[in-house]
């Protein structure tokens, strides 16, 4: 099987590889393609694998272009993970957010905002060219901002594009640990958008056990979501949240901190694309592990949560769903369906599916609570504005996604980080 990554000088591709080589199931890869635009970073990551492959039998080939048409022709899957302008461009983002009082995290609010409408334009001209060169592709979509960019590739691609995002598994596997269950052998009953979904109940046998988690605050405060929201929040919701509700929870306790990820990230990584070796990117990859989320706990993140185990897992486990049609439930990014009754069959949620060789299809799930449809609808009503910014090129569009975003305060603000944002990254020069 031939997998292509975009993006493949990208510092977490080196995780897929790692799952590749210990994967040795019928259909595996055999042959890895990674596309950059940026050739040193793609060779520092060549040089990572090839170390990562030596004495290992049947090993994927790996090769490397910065010819997308090369790259894509008889691709079977396709992995996007694509960062239009870099980590530079997210630190810039969360700058100009910071400078007008809001939030600048990448993939919520302002920065969010800004990182989606210089990336859509660019994932959808790359959806055209997999619907031309390998219609037959199935498409994995890891490009932040998850939600918007799977739906834009999907209006292009249709159900071959798939989201995949690490959040929710972690999530699920941490309400297991805490309940003592295997989460291979219980339902999650989770659902939302991308970075803004709810786990409302795991059940095990027919029976759900997160009421008899919230009634436990020992238990609930042991990891990472509950010491994040604390007992008492989460047993008001009577859900725990995805980790990312934290920027809606506590607002202002998140801008306040100051946090400056992408600056953090653009200097350490820097560091390992200097000096390319496996035992600095496997060190550099614990500490951007350890310290992901920093400005929301008091203490150093669980051991248990930094095996790395992730995305790259969730995006095997895929592939081999659909490759082989064994069947199997994962939670993903895909078209709403009848699924939630506050949006559209189009709109792209986040939800349990059904995997098999046909792609996937959202279960049912149980509805959601008044105040999070309201958040759900709110964010999609920006989703959409950015997809019509992205397709229209309209600075009205672009001032309307801001402006409506729960964690924009005001219309002069969305003026503002609009003015801002167009002023730092070139890539909006198409907004007019």
């Amino acid at each position: 099987m031939r997998l292509v990554i975009l993006g493949g000088g990208g510092f977490r591709v080196p995780l897929v590889h790692r799952a590749l080589l210990a994967d040795r199931t019928p259909g595996r890869v055999t042959e890895l393609v990674l596309h950059d635009v940026d050739r040193q970073r793609l060779d520092a990551v060549g040089k990572v694998l090839a170390e990562r492959s030596e004495g290992v039998p049947d090993a994927p080939v790996v090769t490397a272009t910065t010819d997308l048409d090369d790259a894509l022709e008889n691709a079977d899957f396709v992995f996007s993970a694509i960062r239009v302008g870099g980590l530079a461009g997210r630190a810039a983002d969360e700058r100009v957010a910071q400078d007008l009082g809001v939030l600048g995290q990448e993939t919520v609010g302002a920065g969010g905002i800004a990182y989606a409408l210089r990336t859509v334009p660019v994932a959808v001209d790359i959806a055209r060219r997999i619907a031309a060169v390998a219609p037959d592709a199935w498409v994995i979509n890891f490009t932040n901002p998850a939600g918007v960019v799977t739906e834009a590739m999907s209006r292009h691609l249709g159900h071959r594009v798939i989201g995949i995002c690490d959040s929710p598994v972690g999530l699920g596997r941490r309400v297991a640990r805490a309940l003592g269950v295997d989460l291979d052998a219980a339902w999650p009953d989770y659902v939302g958008l991308n970075h803004l979904g709810w786990l409302r109940g795991l059940h095990v046998g027919g029976v759900d056990l997160l009421p008899r988690l919230l009634a436990d605050t020992d238990r609930l405060e042991s990891f990472e979501e509950g010491k994040l929201f604390g007992a008492d929040w989460l047993r008001t919701l009577g859900a725990i949240p995805n980790e990312y509700l934290h920027y809606y929870y506590a607002t202002r306790e998140a801008v306040a901190s100051g946090a400056s990820r992408g600056a953090f990230l653009l200097e350490q990584q820097r560091k390992f694309y200097d000096d390319p070796t496996f035992a600095s990117w496997d060190r550099t990859r614990l500490e951007r592990e350890a310290t992901y989320m920093a400005e929301t706990r008091d203490d150093e993140r669980d051991d248990g949560d930094l095996d790395g185990g992730g995305y790259e897992q969730v995006a095997l486990a895929l592939m081999h769903a659909i490759a082989n049609d064994r069947r199997a439930t994962l939670i993903l990014n895909v078209p709403n369906g009848s699924t939630l009754s506050v949006l559209d069959v189009d709109a792209v949620i986040e939800a349990p599916c059904l995997v098999d060789a046909n792609g996937a299809r959202p279960l049912t799930v149980s509805p959601l609570a008044d105040h999070a449809a309201a958040l759900v609808t709110s964010v999609k009503a920006v989703d959409r504005a950015i997809l019509d910014a992205a397709t229209g090129g309209a600075r009205a569009d672009a001032l309307k996604a801001f402006a409506l975003h729960p964690l924009v305060d005001s219309v002069g603000v969305a003026r503002g980080l609009l003015d801002g944002y167009r002023e730092q990254h070139p890539e909006l020069a198409y907004l007019s």
